[in-house]
């Protein structure tokens, strides 16, 4: 078949895709809207589009060209967000440092991406004077703090940020060049090996950030626009805050840095600011609303989505009470992220309380221009029926193509041409996917398969239960059996026993929801649960600790 091409008349602007145009609209638009960080600094749209110059310029004077790699590591600021526009619009690549990562993770990733340098916030220099003496690539060191002077160090840093930025020029040309070129990277640790670098290109991240608006903005029950004022709760090393950055400076929303998440910080910036959109993994969500300052706290005209990890029915429930508009998303890493959000369809609007947790607590319907499938083992997909379970397989035009130089990884996650997840679900009849569980988390048992995901929702359920985290242990009869780590609600603590919640269980039980192996042999009641460096629930090291 022959494909007609256009014409491209010889004075036609071919314009790319590249982040600089994302900071186009608001300048026009919202010059006068606000940064705001902490309590620290407070600055327009018209200020941000300065420093972004100014960066730029900085970098330049220490060495940075296009293709090099400028790491950063810092708390949720407005320092970070300059770095996500000025590094890549120089055609440099932007690795974000995941700041939890233990000393040999994060020497690894340094070298790994060959960071020539390294912004870093001054309460994490003792982890790279740790590890200095390892750089193989690492020219130069900027210190970033919210003190009037940096420490001293034995790193011997170029400078401190702002004294740097203040000697900079205003004025910097950012040119075109190719939209497939790099733009950012970061490391996400699996079970096994090394982090993986994955990475995405200025196409793609403009792309993701349409789809992000696309989804966000389409139905009422999130009702997103650029009158929201965003703060993020995902760090901002995590998959790039999850892309929201770029999306909120393109609306020119005002936006809300919180710096290091602690509780009374938080709800006092969402209510002094009146931030109306967060996002977060659940455990930010549950530390909130467990706070004994947020019942007397309005949170009604709070927008928050949840993504990184299964939104639990419990505190879906425990959300709606504090009267926040609690919604799911879901993504990995590797799709930068956004692949589906929960949203209920308009003919669905107002429906009562237990069909609205449902909805909100779906792993969501496809954003625009996400093709997603549930496969068999054989790769082939399986109906919509809300029944046939099979990997869940996607592409979009935002997936990362592969990790860094890791070729055999690489073809791994993409086979015959669809990006494979990893993940376990089903797609029903409304087009909403359901995931049932991580391959690797679903709990082999008596040659039946029981999803670790379901056990923990209804166990999120039960009105003593605060946290939970069930896992599949050895068993030298059924294979696997299912045991839980419980984490009670202060007031109900040595008040409830395993036996209870085995009879909370049971009710599910006689409904037909889970068999009965479905009950979990042991239910263990702790303080807290391992959680990974992006606050999710570690399941690898629950493992771990009870098969040793």
């Amino acid at each position: 078949m022959a494909i007609r091409k256009i014409e491209r008349t010889p004075s036609a602007y071919a314009y790319p895709l590249l982040i600089k145009h994302l900071l186009s609209s608001p300048l026009t638009c919202f010059p006068d809207r606000e940064i705001v960080y902490r309590d620290k600094s407070r600055y327009t749209y018209r200020i941000l589009a300065q420093r972004v110059n100014k960066l730029a310029n900085l970098l330049k004077s220490q060495g940075v060209d296009s293709g090099d790699t400028v790491a950063v590591m810092d708390w949720d600021s407005h320092r970070y967000l300059e770095c996500f526009f000025a590094v890549p619009m120089m055609g440099a690549v932007l690795h974000t440092v995941n700041i939890r990562l233990s000393p040999e993770q994060l020497l690894y990733t340094i070298n790994h991406a060959e960071d020539d340098v390294i912004l870093v916030n001054s309460e994490f220099i003792p982890l790279l004077e740790a590890v200095k003496d390892q750089f193989k690539t690492v020219k130069k060191i900027i210190v970033l703090t919210d003190e009037d002077q940096a420490p001293e160090t034995s790193l011997d840093p170029a400078g401190e940020y702002e004294s740097l930025m203040a000697r900079a020029g205003d004025a910097f040309e950012f040119e075109d060049f190719d939209e497939e070129a790099m733009a950012t990277l970061f490391y996400t640790t699996g079970t096994t090996g090394p982090p993986k670098g994955v990475y995405f290109s200025h196409r793609q991240l403009v792309l993701h950030t349409y789809g992000l608006l696309s989804s966000f903005t389409t139905f009422p029950s999130l009702d997103l626009n650029n009158a929201d004022i965003y703060m993020p709760l995902t760090p901002m090393f995590h998959v790039h805050a999850w892309g929201v950055p770029y999306m909120a400076t393109m609306l020119g929303m005002k936006q809300v840095y919180p710096g290091k998440y602690e509780p009374e910080t938080i709800l006092k910036l969402v209510l002094g600011e009146k931030v109306t959109f967060s996002h977060c993994v659940p455990t930010i969500i549950h530390m909130l609303v467990s706070s004994p300052i947020v019942k007397d706290l309005d949170l009604s005209n709070w927008k928050v989505i949840i993504g990184g990890a299964a939104l639990p029915k419990g505190l879906c429930k425990a959300a709606l009470s504090h009267k926040i508009n609690i919604t799911s998303a879901y993504g990995m890493s590797e799709t930068c992220p956004l692949l589906t959000a929960a949203l209920i369809k308009p003919e669905m609007e107002g429906v009562d309380l237990d069909r609205q947790v449902d909805y909100r607590c779906r792993t969501g319907l496809p954003a625009p221009n996400v093709h997603l499938e549930v496969a068999d083992p054989m790769g082939s997909p399986l109906p919509h029926d809300g029944q046939s379970t099979g990997e869940v397989i996607t592409r979009a035009p935002w997936l990362t193509q592969g990790y860094l130089k890791d070729p055999e990884k690489s073809e791994a996650l993409w086979q015959n041409g669809w990006l494979h997840t990893g993940d376990v679900g089903f797609i029903d009849e409304e087009g909403y996917l359901h995931i049932t569980d991580r391959i690797k988390d679903v709990i082999k048992t008596g040659g039946e398969w029981l999803s670790s995901l379901e056990l923990e929702d209804i166990v999120s359920q039960h009105e003593a239960v605060s946290e939970a985290a069930i896992v599949g242990v050895p068993d030298e009869k059924w294979g696997e059996r299912p045991l839980a780590m419980v984490v009670l609600k202060n007031e109900f603590k040595d008040k409830v026993t395993e036996d209870d919640l085995k009879a909370f269980f049971a009710q599910f039980v006689e409904k037909g929801t889970i068999p009965k192996y479905g009950i979990p042999n042991r239910i263990d009641f702790v303080q807290s649960i391992p959680k990974t460096s992006v606050g999710k629930i570690n399941k690898k090291d629950i493992r771990k600790h009870y098969e040793s």
